[in-house]
């Protein structure tokens, strides 16, 4: 795989890269006329590293299938704040040129090898480098999260361990905390909005029709099962399953005794789990508090109105009210 990687990369470069400008026409009025519009086109840097560096440095690969670190990974060791685009753009241009002396990424070289001696381009190279210093790149899920536990506090970036054969159970848990994240941030977002629109009484109607609905989108972003899960569930269907309740129950055990409360990956049969606690605060409280206390008596009676079997009130701030219950699809 590599060497036939390597092959088709040197082709690759080898080829030329033509910039042109694509036109279009479209009709601008009702008597014919039209108006010749100019088709914004990409930056040429952003073609060319995803038509050649990709064959290797592909932010999609899996961790077991990776054989070269992904282009954020090196965007990130060569920029920081003290970095122009002019010293970026030289020193990529070194790296190509002399891949086995100019590279400050030494954890990759020992990973993955050297990259192969490519042909002088350096304008391609510049093309490059001018795009990944301006902009945004795709990077892997859990990237984030992973890159910051690799590079510990006092640690230059020639110590980290980035490019290690990460422990399977660690790139999970960052994954799926980002999943998580991610998932808590839309409902957070559609929540705070329904409470400042409608109060905690039309709040609580839009958790009954949208939360669910919200949390089933991330999952078919993230090709995953992402769900909220309670040993004291308001909607049934966010009942814990008896492996879960065992989860919830360490959690809240945890969190009483003073300890860390940490998320939780779980494997069984190449099937792979995450966990993590969702802990109540001052928000949650208006919903889930005490009855007519923190949860004023219209907001409970509105609450009985839609479920009639409610186990979710009575918590206080920083309690375990259940967690985030994710099933992975696939090798990440």
């Amino acid at each position: 795989m590599k060497k036939y990687c390597i092959y088709l990369l040197v082709v690759l470069f080898f080829a030329s890269c033509k910039d042109g400008q694509k036109t279009k026409t479209e009709p601008v009025d009702d008597n014919g006329q039209t108006q010749t519009v100019e088709a914004k086109e990409p930056h040429p840097g952003k073609l060319i590293m995803e038509r050649e560096c990709y064959m290797c440095h592909d932010p999609k690969a899996t961790m077991a299938n990776r054989i070269a670190p992904p282009m954020e990974a090196i965007k990130r060791h060569y920029i920081d704040s003290t970095v122009s685009k002019e010293e970026f753009t030289e020193a990529l241009i070194k790296w190509v040129n002399d891949p086995e002396t100019e590279t400050k990424i030494p954890a990759a070289h020992k990973r993955f090898g050297p990259m192969p001696y490519l042909p002088n381009r350096d304008e391609a190279v510049a093309q490059i480098a001018d795009y990944i210093y301006d902009n945004e790149l795709e990077r892997p899920d859990g990237f984030d999260d992973y890159f910051k536990m690799a590079h510990k506090k006092g640690m230059g970036m020639e110590e980290c361990h980035c490019f290690d054969y990460p422990d399977p159970d660690k790139v999970y848990a960052s994954i799926g905390m980002s999943y998580a994240k991610e998932a808590q941030m839309q409902l957070g977002k559609s929540l705070t909005k329904a409470i400042q629109e409608k109060g905690p009484v039309g709040a609580i109607g839009f958790c009954n029709l949208e939360a669910i609905k919200i949390t089933d989108s991330v999952s078919l972003m993230k090709n995953a099962v992402i769900q909220r899960v309670s040993d004291r569930p308001r909607n049934p269907k966010n009942k814990a399953s008896a492996q879960e309740l065992e989860y919830i129950a360490s959690f809240k055990e945890a969190l009483a005794s003073g300890e860390e409360v940490s998320p939780v990956v779980h494997t069984e049969n190449d099937e792979v789990s995450f966990y993590a606690p969702i802990v109540t605060n001052a928000l949650c409280l208006q919903c889930h508090g005490k009855p007519n206390e923190q949860v004023l008596p219209e907001t409970m009676a509105a609450l009985k109105k839609l479920y009639p079997n409610d186990k979710a009130v009575g918590y206080d701030v920083d309690q375990v009210r259940g967690m985030w219950s994710i099933a992975f699809y696939g090798d990440k």
